[in-house]
């Protein structure tokens, strides 16, 4: 009814008003017929096994409404549920939401069970409470929300008269409280659900599967519930010194000590009753004296940290134990704890007497890097002294200054040294029995100058470089001489070298421009058909090129040491023919000789035993004669050299290898060095990347991408990011042309 519609208590009603009030009038002549028994049992009281109060509650916008019912098990087990008391009530004004009516009606169903518990005469075994809503639920089993008044004093009534655990979510269509809260007729009030009860509640554990208990997320998002106000409460205390927490704040030991100087000078404005133009809060340059103060200032926290149990035995005049560390410096405290010692006439107190400082403090580090940089990153020597004409003294400071010293940037870029690793196993190749240049490794020496022919004025000169092939496991060498240093001139060596020894099986060389040049060719050439012994020798064998990788001329040891007994041998051919009279045909001459006297050269010591002369050479294998000697005398037919010759041929054979196991293999075993293993070098490590061509203040610094493990787990080659003439580039390089700055952890 609007507020329009208000009539005094003496008109008459409005006609819809009227019927609707006849129409409840006639019905009330209905209720005659509702009969409600007056016990609750049909046996006596004293036969029942278990007794319990069940009390439902609803709301709706026109009437909240409680009931409760009396559920009775008898001796036999049979359940019987009787009807005690209903109450509904208009919905009050004051609820302007469905959980606060559904929260009224919970109120209501709390003061019905509260009154049904006094007027029986008998106790209760057990008291249960229903709604559908789950709201409310939340409201009753909250503990860490608040509420606003209205909600929270009625949950309060509720909470003085029950306990949240009694308290169960019922499903609407089963729940006769909802009766109460809607209009039902006279006529079927006798047959429902208000009167009879709900039927799950006569059946054995029927409440556990009707009913639930709610959740307190139920009601985050809530109306009714407070916000959340956080409170901070501040505790001040009195510290009975500066403390060095604060330190760590700092990574220098001037803008610390001009840190605390400035707080000195500050303080100090406060307590002078002259005044002068530096007062209050304000920044400007720190007089010396103060400095010097804030510096003691900061050893002072320092000492305090660490050698706190000293200072109190030395302020109760007991003397240090014997355990201590300082007992041998005999310290004295004057403000700060300096070192007592046996010297007192003509030095200074900072060289006579120097301040204590603790090895493992960040204002030690401090110092140590101050000074380090003073003496413009010099060793540990330069360093310590240093330190201790400056008035310091560090307990243990060799060690904390080595450390220190370890982990500057500055002195890792200047003489850091270039990463090692563990000497790799020899490969496979070195190992193996193969023919002669099976296995072979390459490269390039030279030049010399020659001359190519004679002209009117003169002659013409030009160079020669030569190709030296060396095999992996004989450790012969054959020389191949080229005029210039390009792709066409190394595959024509190579095809002279495979005419001459055969076929390789696997080429070995630097990543020169030329090699690289001639696999590239070489490759295409294994794609088309072709009648050239390369071709087809590359074709059936598989023969590959190995890379070493560049600037990496440790990896191939085996060739560059033939290239230095080459080189030597060759200055000593021309210490006697001069180079004026070198001509191509002479060169090649000589290359031929240098092959001949090198694969000469005794593989192993030679042996003392009279019973074993030979030695063992290259040569004993590729020309099956261990050294020149004379047609021995007598007279031999033709029948005797070829019925003999493959015999003495295989002997030969036969014997250079069972040497070559048997002496020259375990002279391999031994590595010489790099015997350590060491630290990987890892992806995102910063190094120095070491550069010929520069000093070490311009090699660059890079970033490594990538580490490349070989077959035992070691990393020796990697591939480094550099910036360079403004453009980021990757380098592959060996792990001996880095030095590590800055390990990744």
């Amino acid at each position: 009814m609007t507020k329009d519609q208000y009539i005094d208590w003496d008109e008459p009603l409005p006609k819809q008003l009227h019927d609707s009030w006849q129409k409840w009038r006639s019905s009330i002549v209905q209720l005659s017929d509702v009969l409600i028994p007056r016990p609750y049992t049909s046996f006596p009281s004293n036969q029942s096994i278990q007794r319990e109060l069940h009390t439902f509650s609803d709301a709706s916008n026109t009437a909240i409404g409680a009931v409760s019912y009396l559920r009775i098990t008898d001796k036999v087990g049979e359940v019987h549920l009787s009807f005690v008391v209903g109450k509904a009530k208009l919905a009050p004004k004051a609820a302007t939401s469905i959980p606060r009516l559904e929260l009224c009606g919970a109120v209501l169903a709390a003061g019905v069970a509260k009154c049904v518990k006094t007027e029986l005469d008998f106790n209760l075994d057990a008291t249960h409470f229903y709604t559908d809503s789950k709201v409310v639920l939340g409201y009753i089993t909250n503990k860490t929300r608040r509420f606003y008044m209205y909600v929270a004093n009625r949950v309060d009534q509720i909470l003085q008269s029950t306990k949240p655990e009694q308290w169960k979510y019922v499903k609407t269509d089963i729940n006769p409280a909802d009766q109460a809260t809607r209009s039902i007729k006279a006529k079927d009030l006798q047959n429902s659900a208000w009167i009879q009860g709900p039927r799950f509640l006569l059946n054995k554990n029927s409440c556990e599967r009707n009913t639930t208990v709610c959740d307190i997320s139920e009601i985050e998002e809530d109306p009714e519930v407070r916000p959340v106000v956080t409170t901070s409460a501040t505790e001040v205390q009195s510290a009975k010194s500066l403390g060095s927490k604060r330190f760590s704040r700092f990574s220098n030991w001037g803008n610390l000590v001009r840190a605390i100087g400035s707080l000195v000078h500050i303080a100090c404005t406060f307590t002078e009753t002259k005044k002068k133009d530096c007062s209050g809060w304000h920044v400007c340059m720190i007089p010396p004296p103060v400095l010097i103060k804030a510096k003691q200032i900061v050893v002072k926290c320092a000492q305090l940290d660490e050698f706190t149990a000293e200072i109190n035995h030395m302020k109760n005049g007991k003397h240090l134990p014997k355990t201590s560390t300082l007992v041998k410096l005999t310290p004295y405290l004057e403000g700060v704890m300096r070192v007592g010692g046996r010297l007192e006439m003509g030095l200074a107190e900072e060289g006579a007497h120097p301040m204590i400082l603790p090895k493992h403090h960040h204002v030690t580090t401090l110092i140590i890097r101050h000074y380090h940089q003073q003496v413009q990153h010099q060793g540990r020597h330069l360093t310590h002294g240093r330190i201790r004409s400056e008035g310091f003294w560090i307990i243990g400071g060799k060690r904390s200054i080595s450390k220190e010293l370890g982990k500057c940037v500055v002195c890792k870029k200047q003489r850091g040294k270039q990463e090692t690793q563990k000497m790799a196993d020899l490969p496979k190749e070195r190992l193996t029995s193969a023919p002669p240049f099976t296995y072979v490794g390459l490269d390039v020496f030279g030049p010399w100058m020659v001359r190519t022919r004679r002209t009117r004025g003169g002659q013409a000169n030009g160079k020669r470089w030569a190709i030296l092939f060396t095999c992996m496991c004989s450790r012969a060498v054959h020389i191949e001489v080229i005029e210039c240093m390009d792709t066409s001139s190394c595959l024509n060596a190579l095809r002279r070298f495979f005419a001459i020894r055969g076929p390789a099986k696997q080429l070995r060389s630097d990543c020169g421009t030329n090699f690289v040049g001639a696999c590239n060719i070489l490759g295409e050439s294994i794609q088309k058909e072709g009648q050239d012994k390369i071709k087809r020798y590359l074709l059936t064998r598989e023969c590959e090129w190995v890379f070493n990788p560049p600037h990496a001329s440790h990896m191939g040891g085996s060739w560059e040491r033939m290239i230095g007994v080459a080189r030597k041998i060759i200055d000593g051919m021309f210490r006697d023919l001069g180079e004026t009279k070198l001509t191509h045909e002479v060169l090649v001459t000589l290359m031929a000789e240098v092959s001949g006297i090198i694969n000469a050269r005794p593989l192993v010591e030679v042996s003392t035993d009279p019973e074993s002369p030979q030695i063992i050479s290259p040569n004993t294998l590729l020309t099956q004669k261990s050294q020149p000697f004379a047609a021995p005398p007598g007279a031999f037919c033709n029948a005797d050299l070829y019925g003999k010759q493959w015999r003495t041929v295989q002997h030969l054979a036969n014997k250079f290898w069972s040497k070559w196991k048997r002496d020259y293999i375990p002279t391999l075993q031994n590595r010489s060095k790099w015997q350590q293993e060491k630290r990987n070098i890892k992806e995102g490590d910063i190094v120095l990347l070491k550069e010929k061509d520069t000093v070490r203040n311009d090699w660059p610094m890079g970033r490594i991408v990538k580490a490349i493990e070989g077959s035992d787990g070691r990393v020796r080659r990697v591939e480094v990011n550099v910036y360079r003439g403004g453009e980021l580039k990757t380098f592959a390089r060996p792990i001996s042309e880095l030095v590590l700055i800055m390990p990744t952890p």
